[in-house]
């Protein structure tokens, strides 16, 4: 199996630009990030640190975050966000620089929650259209932007993996950007309350990532009742090939100990 290490959410004990490192240690080739900097444009010398740090570990960047605001205090995204347009664009570019530099495909635009005093309509169409314009970015290093339906924030607006089509979709046919896809976080969609399996018979061949956490609990598989090997193994016959991405919160000193108990009870 082909496991990615989401380093934003596991190995938290370390500083960030320890992570890949470590993850490296623990027997993993790729990592993923959320957007690793405090800004939407951190200074070039933080940039190269970042870099450094992946090369340096001898790890693949698979994945990395569009900035998405202050995620501690709550924020989801800048994709819909009225107001901060400029700041988002400016974000593509540090983004698609980093990714170029490191060989990175997929880039995951967190969408924003819903602002008061200002209209759904308004938030969509700008979403629309910030997703084309970094659709079109990425599409010049041959990446792909994904879209994610996210659980606990009640004002983000995608849920499940048909409102998060619906968008991709809008960008498609209104401005002609077809390297939008959907991340499909098997515990995103679970917890609400979306139909996993019937997700993965229709659309396993156009997901742009899988990742994994277990529910209840955000832990790592087998700390809750989602058949998350099951469905991850129904994916790649319909025709997934990528990586799946570890994006849980760990439950003890050993967050990589459940894939030892998995190999075994497959052989």
């Amino acid at each position: 199996m082909s496991y990615t290490v989401n380093a934003s959410i596991l190995l938290t004990e370390l500083p960030i630009l320890e992570r890949p490192a470590a993850a490296k240690a623990a027997g993993f080739d790729a990592v993923e990030f959320w957007w690793p900097f405090a800004s939407a444009v951190p200074a070039q010398d933080e940039i190269d640190a970042f870099v450094a740090a992946i090369e340096q570990a001898g790890v693949q960047l698979t994945g990395l975050n569009f900035f998405a605001g202050d995620m501690p205090a709550g924020d989801r995204g800048l994709v819909s966000w009225v107001g901060r347009e400029d700041e988002f664009r400016a974000n593509v570019d540090v983004v698609v620089a980093i990714g170029e530099r490191l060989d990175t495909k997929a880039f995951n635009a967190l969408y924003g929650l819903r602002q008061e005093g200002v209209s759904e309509q308004e938030q969509d169409d700008l979403a629309v259209e910030n997703l084309a314009i970094a659709g079109r970015a990425v599409a010049r290093i041959g990446g792909v932007v994904l879209l994610e339906p996210v659980s606990g924030a009640d004002a983000y607006p995608v849920k499940t993996a048909a409102d998060a089509l619906r968008i991709i979709e809008r960008v498609r046919t209104e401005h002609g950007v077809d390297n939008i896809r959907l991340l499909a976080d098997f515990y995103h969609l679970a917890v609400n309350g979306d139909d996993v399996p019937a997700v993965i018979e229709a659309h396993a061949a156009e997901f742009g990532h899988i990742q994994i956490a277990d529910a209840p609990g955000r832990g790592e598989p087998g700390t809750g009742d989602l058949p998350l090997q099951a469905w991850i193994d129904r994916s790649r016959e319909l025709g997934y090939d990528g990586r799946v991405g570890l994006e849980y919160k760990a439950t003890g000193d050993a967050p990589f100990a459940w894939l030892d108990a998995t190999a075994a009870a497959r052989n």
